[in-house]
């Protein structure tokens, strides 16, 4: 009788591991509320050397997730950077990677983290929108948009 059972549940849980989602969603981050900072004035007509990304990034996953690195079809380079105020004196470094807790976000705005969009490809105007890719660590990667506006006077 116990043969007979156990069978059974063999036979079960193979048809279960093969009736499970095939390709099913991995939960990843997600950039919302993306944009970059035009440079001012005449430099805009100019093709300028970089321009800064701000906006959130959302991990709504049950896990963490770290950003390794970051690149653009628009741009030479994309790096993420953070300022801070060190004795009194506004500094900005890199940060290599950035962790998002489960269910946090990080923000990128102005005088705080943020991206650095480095050599533009082409003239980038106001409206027009770029695609930054994210790469996860452990693999994958994360795609946020993001709309080039005019700077605040």
């Amino acid at each position: 009788m116990h043969a007979i059972a156990y069978r059974f549940a063999a036979v079960f849980a193979f048809v279960f591991v093969l009736s499970a989602p095939v390709g099913a969603k991995e939960c990843r981050p997600q950039v919302i509320e993306g944009w970059v900072r035009m440079p001012p004035g005449g430099m805009a007509k100019k093709v300028p050397p970089m321009m800064a990304g701000f906006g959130r990034i959302v991990n709504r996953c049950a896990t963490p997730a770290t950003i390794v690195s970051a690149g653009s079809p628009s741009f030479g380079s994309v790096e993420l950077h953070e300022t801070r105020i060190v004795d009194g004196i506004s500094r900005m470094r890199p940060v290599p990677r950035l962790r998002l807790a489960p269910d946090g976000a990080a923000v990128l705005k102005p005088g705080g983290m943020h991206l650095m969009l480095m050599r533009p490809g082409a003239t980038l105007k106001p409206g027009s929108r770029i695609v930054v890719e994210f790469v996860l660590a452990g693999g994958g990667t994360l795609l946020g948009e993001f709309e080039l506006r005019r700077p605040e006077l």
